[in-house]
Order: structure tokens, then sequence, then C-alpha cells
């Protein structure tokens, strides 16, 4: 039925727009963006991924944490990576960003870029294209087809981040929900979530499920062994207090995600609801008796995440320093 209603009107213009503006940023992407501005640029950046993962083993997870963190508040455009300073506050003071380490070492990858072609490839791009090799040197999928073009934010948005930014424990059905309003359906949210099989959780976000009584939905063994590791009802947040998120193959990106938390072995209230909700059930089922299939919705999912609307063009800039907006 029609309607001449201004406000209708108004709102489904926005609407429109608002649609037109991430698909009109992310059909900018392209595949090899630089291959005439700064044709080494990726193979620079994968090569210190190589180098900063055999030093640091832990840098590869941090480049898979950031993807996730930068392009879920907002856009795909670095403003993870801004500092406090001048009137900035960095969003990694949110405390969504607790435990994030090695920010210095994407200033190491930034150097490297900028030696071989100084202000041309955007921060938002080391985030993910570094997020990609970091994937595969976590023995996940190698074969992620991972556009560029992005640029930088001006700003911080660390205003919205508690916002937008799932908590660990909120219920499955909300972070869904978040997922897919910034792209990423369903089966790729389920297969998201399979980057807990690597890393792990401090054990402030997991001793409600411990005290003062074990959580029932817990395996009791394994509820056992993270008593053990978290002894007390009130750990120290800046103490190395923590429990890997797979014990069987810590430092790969694998489907031993599923048969855990199949097994009730799961550390967050997310991951016990993911195995048990009747709408995510058959994927996790599937993904852990199919490994070939948990990569090839991880590669989707990681792509998907990346593309959220990308400041292309104008919008943004290119910073010369990831950890600062460029001078005037």
């Amino acid at each position: 039925m029609a309607t001449n209603n201004p406000c209708f009107h108004s709102s489904f213009l926005f609407s429109l727009l608002l649609l037109l503006h991430f698909t009109l940023g992310k059909s900018q992407l392209q595949v090899n963006y630089y291959s005439s501005s700064c044709p080494k640029a990726e193979e620079i950046i994968k090569q210190q991924v190589t180098e900063l993962y055999h030093e640091h083993g832990n840098t590869a997870i941090s480049w898979v944490r950031n993807l996730f963190h930068d392009c879920v508040v907002k856009s795909c455009d670095a403003s993870l990576l801004l500092e406090t300073v001048h009137g900035v506050v960095s969003e990694q003071t949110s405390e969504r960003s607790f435990g994030m380490r090695n920010f210095k070492y994407v200033n190491t990858i930034k150097a490297a870029v900028e030696k071989e072609c100084p202000m041309t490839v955007s921060c938002a791009d080391i985030v993910a294209l570094s997020a990609r090799d970091g994937i595969a040197m976590l023995g996940g999928p190698s074969n992620i087809e991972m556009k560029t073009g992005r640029k930088d934010s001006k700003e911080s948005y660390v205003a919205v981040v508690k916002e937008l930014i799932p908590n660990h424990n909120d219920s499955i059905s909300s972070v869904i929900s978040r997922f897919q309003d910034i792209g990423v359906d369903l089966e790729a949210t389920v297969a998201l979530l399979g980057a807990h099989s690597v890393g792990r959780v401090h054990c402030m976000n997991l001793v409600h499920r411990l005290y003062p009584t074990v959580d029932p939905t817990l395996d009791p063994t394994h509820a056992a062994y993270l008593k053990r590791r978290c002894p007390t009802p009130n750990p120290d947040p800046r103490a190395v207090e923590y429990v890997r998120n797979d014990l069987k193959t810590p430092m790969i990106i694998d489907n031993n995600y599923y048969k855990n938390i199949l097994q009730n072995k799961g550390l967050l209230t997310l991951d016990a609801e993911l195995a048990t909700d009747p709408k995510t059930a058959p994927y996790v089922q599937k993904m852990a008796e199919d490994n070939g299939y948990f990569n090839e919705q991880f590669s989707r999912a990681i792509v998907l995440l990346s593309e959220n609307n990308p400041l292309v063009g104008d919008e943004g800039e290119v910073r010369k320093d990831c950890r600062f907006v460029n001078a005037k």
C-alpha cells in the first residue's frame, strides 16, 4: 500500500543511500590493488608476517584478532591502531580490547612497506593482509583471496566499541545478529568463531562458569582442569592467568574447536551455546566432521568480515604511521 508519510520516505532514502555506500565501497576494492603503485607490497607484508611469526609465534594470532576488532567497529579502516594522542582516545583502551597485544609489530610491517613505497599502502590493508598471511602461518587456509584498496580512518570510534564488539559471553543470538548487521551470514559466523581454535582466554572471562558452582554444561573432567588453571573466582586481570582454547593443537586454526565444544569443553558461554543452538548446531556438527568444509567457510567468512564498509577514495587517508592520523 502506498504511503505519503515524509518520515517513511526519508527513512527509506537514508537506508538506500547507506546500502549504496556499503556496496560501492566493497566494489572499489580489488585483488592486487597495488600491482602498479607498489608491486612488492603483498610480498613484503607476507615476509614480515613470516619473520615475526618465527620470532614471536603469537603475532599471527594477534593479526587475526586485529582484523576482527577493526572491522566489526564501523569499518575495516585501521581505527583500532590509532593511539591516544592529541584528542584521540584509542580503541585499544576499551575493555573489549583486553588482552590484545603486538601492536608495535604492525609498525614493523608498516615501516618495511614505507621503505619500498612511501605513503602508498594503507594501514587498513596491512591489517587485512597480515590477517590473511597470519592465518596461513597458523595452518589455516592459505588461499584466501583478500582484496585491497582500503583507506585509513581519521578518527577513533572508542565511544562505540563496547556497543559494537560482542562480549566474550554474549548470547549466540546476539552475536549472530551483530555479524549479520555487517554482512556476515549465519554459516560464516559459525566458521568465524572457529578462530577460537587458537589463542587463549583469560581466567576473568570464564570463572563465572566455575564459581561458586561449576556450570553443569561443562564436561566435569575439563572443568576440574579449568579450576586448576583458574584457582580463584577473582583473578587478577594483570596476571598471566589463562587457558588455551584448544589443548591439542593450540597454535593451529582447525576444526578441533568444534570437536571440543561438542564434547562440552568450550571455555565461554558463547562456545557452549554455539554447539546447542538449533540454528548453529548443524553447522557445528558438519565443521567438526570435515576440516575442508570448515576451511572453505572460514575463508569466506574472513573475506566477508574484511570487506565491511571500507573507506575508499577520499573518504580516508593513507597514514604514514599507523599509530597517528597524518598531520594536516
